[in-house]
């Protein structure tokens, strides 16, 4: 299950991003969640997923 508050949510897909999963999509088949709806999430709390880093950071602008 996902955290529902968006900073634990980034900080708990960035770790796991980081450490397990190889892109969001993997990460989020793992979680039986859906990869849209992550960054949906996490783009109303000011970032977006960069595939080439494998996380979430902040917009610019």
């Amino acid at each position: 299950m996902l955290p529902k508050d968006p900073n634990m949510l980034l900080s708990f897909v960035n770790m796991k991003l980081r450490d397990e999963y190889p892109s969001l999509e993997e990460l989020a088949a793992s979680l039986m969640a859906d990869a849209g709806e992550i960054m949906e999430k996490l783009s109303a709390a000011g970032y977006v997923y960069d595939a080439e880093g494998n996380r979430f950071v902040q917009k610019e602008g």
